[in-house]
């Protein structure tokens, strides 16, 4: 049963969001709209002038979609979550105040997709693992995190990265651009929370440099999310991607 999958901390003025659901941090429905729910209420704290996104175990940030769940969602159930997480990237992308990820385990696919939409990623050293496998599950990467990603890395590592599918160890990751930094995992909390405040020293100044930064990717997806959403919903029930998900479930 699906409880408080959010957990919440502070450290002064910077609040610590905590994926909670089991070991993988698989993400459903209620993983999306309890996030959403913080950073609504986040938005508007004034108190609160940086996040840090990061997982309650040091094995997963999180693993992706639910996909032994979502195999027994009709379209109209998945459309519902997907609309939702979609928003929740773009939330999370053009959130007015700085927010750095401290990825503690693997982040793969919609696990990498809520990384990427950070400001900032730091990872712990060691077998972590961090990419976008949505092309061997039949799927395309979803619109939004494929708009952050060209514009993070540059269309040629995108392109490697969305076409090949590979999930990448730190040492890549940081050679990609897909991280800022390797840190020791005893450090890694610490060094995120440095970082997140020298991010919140200026709030004002801060909302509006994210602002000028982001603003031209948001139009884009919100342009053409609507129609890209459909083609993913229509693949993922395709018969070829349903035995490729099915297989893929096994792994939970």
């Amino acid at each position: 049963m699906d409880t408080e999958l959010i957990k919440l901390e502070y450290s002064n003025d910077i609040c610590i969001l905590s994926l909670n659901r089991g070991i993988t941090n698989a993400i459903n429905l209620t993983l999306v709209n309890q996030l959403s729910d913080k950073l609504n209420m986040l938005r508007g704290d004034k108190n609160i002038h940086s996040i840090i996104l990061t997982s309650s175990n040091t094995k997963f940030f999180a693993i992706g979609f639910d996909i032994p769940e979502f195999l027994s969602l009709n379209q109209d159930e998945f459309t519902k979550f997907y609309t939702a997480f979609n928003k929740l990237c773009l939330d999370l992308y053009t959130f007015p105040k700085p927010i750095v990820a401290a990825l503690t385990g693997h982040a793969t696919a919609g696990g990498c997709i809520l990384a990427l939409c950070c400001d900032y990623r730091f990872i712990a050293e060691g077998r972590k693992f961090m990419g976008l496998n949505e092309i061997k599950l039949g799927v395309p990467v979803p619109f939004v995190a494929d708009c952050i990603l060209r514009q993070l890395v540059g269309y040629k590592i995108a392109r490697e990265i969305t076409d090949l599918g590979n999930f990448y160890p730190p040492e890549k990751l940081l050679q990609l651009g897909m991280v800022d930094e390797i840190v020791p995992k005893d450090d890694l909390l610490k060094k995120a929370i440095e970082k997140a405040k020298k991010l919140g020293f200026a709030p004002y100044a801060f909302s509006v440099i994210k602002r000028n930064r982001v603003e031209e990717i948001e139009t884009m997806i919100l342009k053409s999310s609507s129609a890209k959403e459909k083609d993913l919903i229509q693949l993922w029930y395709s018969p070829e991607c349903r035995k490729l998900l099915q297989e893929a479930a096994k792994k939970f």
